[in-house]
């Protein structure tokens, strides 16, 4: 009796660590696509707002309820890199278990239906025109650090394609942004970043 004792903990044991861990698996695919999730800051594209090494919250509920907003940064997958469809794919790019998906975060620039224009002016200092009229950029790192334009970017004059976006990042002197790659698909939006919480000497709302 005792062994069949013990068989009968040890397969009560099994199941409730699978049905555990299936549980912390659904919680986590659930909070990461209907909540938000944690990313950290690679790349010094968006100085001197986040910098390398900079851990952030990114929610991901407004998306089911509002558009992104003229200088909201987001978190979003690039046009130009194809995203794996396979079930194994998807879900580790829902949970985030070795997901390998490349994703970028730059600052809504442009809305769908904006004419966007950027030109440097007499002394070369860089000028960003939305519908005409000057942006106020006060995030960005510098206005004569800018990556000069050229033929092939996407300076403008153009108009943004309906549910597209046109994104920056605020060191403009070092980001692959919408100048690069054009216009940003809404779909291709992971969510918004809203917090910047590590280190802490740099805790602030974004």
């Amino acid at each position: 009796m005792q062994i069949d004792e013990i068989k009968l903990k040890i397969k009560a044991g099994f199941k409730e660590a699978i049905e555990t861990a299936a549980f912390v698996i659904i919680m986590v695919i659930l909070i990461r696509f209907f909540i938000g999730e944690i990313r950290w800051i690679p790349s010094g594209s968006m100085r001197p707002t986040l910098i390398e090494g900079d851990r952030i919250f990114v929610e991901r509920v407004s998306r089911f309820f509002t558009t992104p907003k003229r200088g909201d940064i987001m978190v979003f997958y690039p046009p130009m890199e194809p995203l794996d469809e396979r079930p194994l794919a998807i879900f580790e790019r829902l949970t985030g278990f070795f997901c390998k998906d490349i994703a970028y975060i730059k600052r809504v620039i442009g809305l769908p239906g904006d004419k966007i224009l950027i030109k440097p002016d007499k002394s070369g200092e860089y000028k960003v025109f939305v519908n005409n009229k000057q942006l106020q950029e006060k995030y960005i790192l510098d206005n004569y650090d800018y990556i000069p334009c050229t033929e092939r970017m996407y300076c403008g004059p153009f108009t943004v394609p309906k549910d597209n976006y046109f994104m920056l990042g605020d060191n403009r002197g070092n980001s692959q942004d919408s100048r690069f790659w054009g216009f940003l698909p809404r779909e291709r939006f992971v969510g918004k970043a809203v917090v910047l919480f590590w280190p802490f000497t740099r805790m602030k709302g974004l």
